[in-house]
């Protein structure tokens, strides 16, 4: 379909459903995820149709999660209120569409503390998830003013207990608290070890295992021989 501005979320939902490989939706599925729609092809398709938010607004409407990742994709963060941002969280039905609405669009909003503080305190544990993933990235990048002792008493009282989004969020935190922060680092691993999340979580080869004291040994040792690689 070539490249115009004229193109409506009906014409761009045909096309994805064109898209559509069942092989790849029984992949997904295994994930919670409901689309067969291959990401390298829906990104093309974003990169077509560039920044369209009003498109955006119409794609995510019609609740075809291929639509709202394609919707998310072309969207900017400024393009929206902290409300409709919001509303939108709470419509994400799969996990990939709550992922990357909270990764390009959540992360990146101009009101992004103020996102996160709503967020994390909410009620529902998909919303929290939400406010803990934020959080997790202001621990790597903007730690100043964080009470990250506070965090770590939050994770160490709920995050056995927690819904597995949720949980998994705050583990998220717990590693990156351990990862990149050396004064909370035994604590980390420690509170790690107790409550034992993720410990026997399927991870293949050549990757990271989530559970935290094997996720933040791992990524500190890489550190720390890439800082001796460079002294040599």
């Amino acid at each position: 379909m070539p490249e115009t501005v004229t193109e409506t979320a009906t014409a761009v939902t045909a096309e994805l459903a064109e898209l559509e490989d069942p092989r790849i939706r029984e992949v997904n599925a295994r994930h919670g995820d409901d689309h067969g729609v291959n990401l390298t092809r829906l990104r093309a398709v974003a990169k077509r149709l560039k920044s369209r938010p009003e498109l955006a607004r119409e794609l995510w409407a019609t609740g075809d999660s291929a639509a709202r990742l394609l919707a998310v994709l072309i969207s900017r963060p400024r393009n929206y209120e902290m409300d409709e941002l919001d509303a939108m969280l709470r419509q994400a039905r799969t996990p990939k569409e709550q992922d990357w609405l909270v990764n390009y669009l959540g992360k990146k909003h101009p009101r992004s503390e103020e996102l996160r503080l709503s967020w994390s305190a909410d009620a529902d544990a998909r919303v929290a998830a939400a406010g803990w993933e934020l959080t997790a990235e202001r621990i790597v990048k903007k730690p100043s003013g964080l009470d990250l002792s506070g965090l770590l008493d939050v994770i160490e009282a709920e995050m056995g207990q927690a819904p597995d989004r949720l949980q998994w969020a705050m583990n998220n935190c717990l590693a990156q608290i351990g990862i990149h922060h050396e004064g909370h680092r035994a604590r980390a691993l420690a509170i790690g070890e107790r409550l034992a999340v993720l410990k026997d979580y399927p991870t293949p080869p050549n990757c990271t295992s989530p559970y935290a004291p094997v996720w933040i040994n791992e990524m500190v040792d890489r550190r720390n021989a890439g800082r001796n690689g460079r002294n040599n």
